[in-house]
């Protein structure tokens, strides 16, 4: 059973289209859709935006649906100037850039008393993300890179800059991080996939709802080859 988790309805719901709905169950709130995409056994749930609703919908799929693997697909505001609007980034790893301890000594982004605060994706994951977008044919760029995420929009270059420079992150949203940490601890096989909606600068208010529907389009084509491919 393949677990996919989206934060906003925009994300999920042409994936919840396409699937043989076998049973919905309600936990917390959020509605978890059971059946088949591409013959294969997913499970496809709206969690809500933020780290605390990601990281509850992603521990609820590993206790109560037991599935296999996390994929969080949606969009991200980009970091890197190569990354453009409506390319992909494919987490390799994926840290909170929120966390902030700095007063206690610790370095920003490390969570104290934890082993690690950077969440590395799993490898076969992510070569077979790059390999389904070859597959799906979309005209995009697809970058290997970390993803940032914190409990707010980044929308100035100020922001950008700091994130860019603090963490060498590539891209930046509000979900990915929480469930790469629950998976993690869970010992849960997991991989952020984000298409780009803004460039997480001063335009990123006027970019994110101009693209945000394009941007969500290419993240389920993805999705849909990836599962077709697993």
């Amino acid at each position: 059973m393949l677990g996919i988790i989206g934060a906003m309805e925009i994300e999920v719901a042409t994936l919840i289209d396409a699937m043989e709905i076998s049973k919905k169950e309600t936990k917390a709130g959020m509605t978890f859709c059971c059946g088949k995409i591409e013959g294969k056994d997913v499970v496809v749930v709206k969690s809500g935006v933020g780290k605390v609703n990601a990281a509850m919908c992603t521990q609820i799929l590993i206790d109560d649906f037991d599935v296999d693997a996390v994929f969080n697909t949606g969009v991200a505001g980009s970091l890197n100037n190569d990354i453009d609007i409506c390319d992909v980034v494919v987490s390799t790893k994926a840290q909170q850039h929120d966390m902030d301890v700095t007063a206690l000594g610790y370095d920003r982004g490390i969570i104290p008393d934890m082993e690690k605060s950077v969440f590395e994706a799993d490898s076969k994951l992510i070569d077979l993300a790059k390999k389904s977008a070859k597959d799906a044919g979309l005209e995009i760029n697809v970058f290997e890179g970390k993803v940032l995420s914190g409990d707010q929009f980044i929308g100035t270059e100020e922001a950008k800059n700091f994130l860019k420079k603090e963490f060498a992150g590539d891209c930046v949203e509000m979900e990915g991080a929480a469930i790469a940490h629950t998976a993690s601890l869970n010992g849960v096989p997991f991989i952020v996939i984000r298409t780009i909606s803004d460039k997480a600068d001063g335009g990123a208010e006027m970019d994110y709802p101009t693209f945000e529907k394009k941007a969500a389009k290419n993240s389920i084509s993805l999705m849909k080859q990836i599962i077709k491919n697993y």
